[in-house]
């Protein structure tokens, strides 16, 4: 399969070549130290010999894909990431394969985990949270405005760049979508109620996650958890929301998680409401970068 060539000429892509039918092989990269482990594969550090520029090189098994019945997520997965364009996006530049792998050539967020990053600070200051919350919500309305609902917001899911801007890293459970639908999908502590429900569901979904995730970058947990998973799925659908006396968190914080975290997901604060709350307005950066 070649790249798109708007993927290839783009001003940033590892490679300028100008022939559409380019393909890349694992001779065109560098290989340097591992990044991660997937469930399907493991992601390395690389470097494009043509242009020096550094990428993510994730190698995806072939075997594994097929065995757990995920080409077709993978697919999809490709097709959306690799159009998008935005800076709290990562982006895919290309990909390729050989007899046994699958390669997707990724911008190299150098900072790296927001999952990791979480463990290590336990919890994120307001203001942090309010920087990572906004630039996801332009993430999120952007990708709206293309019909793209990401389904799968969560720490694990995010990445940090090297000017510290937050990156939406993995579309695996992203669809296309100009209807609304009703696959259960995603992670359990984020599933919004009518997924529990097994009702019809739509992009409010990521307005929903987004809740879960500014709730667990300020008190380190998300608000529902439950050691059964079926306590998880009560307090989901209940929306049992309580807040901890510690860590402290400020009355407009609450307020902008409570707008989020709606039932009803006709009433869940719109993207662009998100964006003038005073509590984001108050503390987030304005160029969406924390820089600690």
């Amino acid at each position: 399969m070649a790249v798109a060539a708007e993927s290839q000429q783009e001003e940033k892509s590892p490679s300028k070549a100008s022939a559409v039918e380019r393909r890349w092989t694992l001779n065109d990269f560098d290989i340097g130290m591992p990044l991660g482990r997937g469930k399907f594969g493991h992601v390395y550090l690389a470097r494009e010999k043509r242009s020096n520029h550094i990428v993510a090189l994730k190698v995806l098994f072939k075997s594994q894909l097929k065995q757990s019945q995920v080409e077709h997520q993978l697919r999809r997965e490709v097709e959306i990431q690799s159009h998008l364009r935005h800076l709290n996006i990562l982006r895919l530049y290309g990909y390729f394969y050989d007899q046994t792998r699958v390669y997707l050539i990724l911008e190299y967020a150098a900072k790296g985990e927001v999952y990791k990053e979480l463990q290590k600070c336990k919890y994120f200051s307001e203001r942090r949270t309010a920087t990572y919350i906004s630039s996801l919500a332009q993430a999120l309305i952007y990708l709206h405005g293309k019909h793209v609902i990401h389904r799968d917001i969560k720490p694990e899911n995010l990445l940090i760049g090297i000017q510290g801007e937050l990156k939406i890293a993995d579309f695996g459970w992203s669809v296309h979508t100009f209807n609304r639908r009703r696959t259960m999908c995603g992670t359990l502590d984020y599933l919004p109620p009518e997924m529990v429900e097994s009702v019809e569901h739509d992009a409010s979904v990521d307005i929903w996650s987004l809740g879960i995730l500014c709730y667990e970058f300020l008190y380190g947990a998300p608000p529902f958890e439950a050691k059964e998973h079926s306590d998880t799925y009560r307090r989901i659908v209940k929306v049992d929301l309580k807040y901890p006396l510690k860590p402290i968190v400020s009355p407009g914080a609450k307020d902008l998680i409570s707008q989020m975290l709606v039932k009803d997901s006709s009433q869940r604060l719109p993207l662009h409401k998100l964006l003038e709350h005073p509590w984001i307005v108050q503390n987030a950066d304005p160029a969406g970068v924390y820089r600690g």
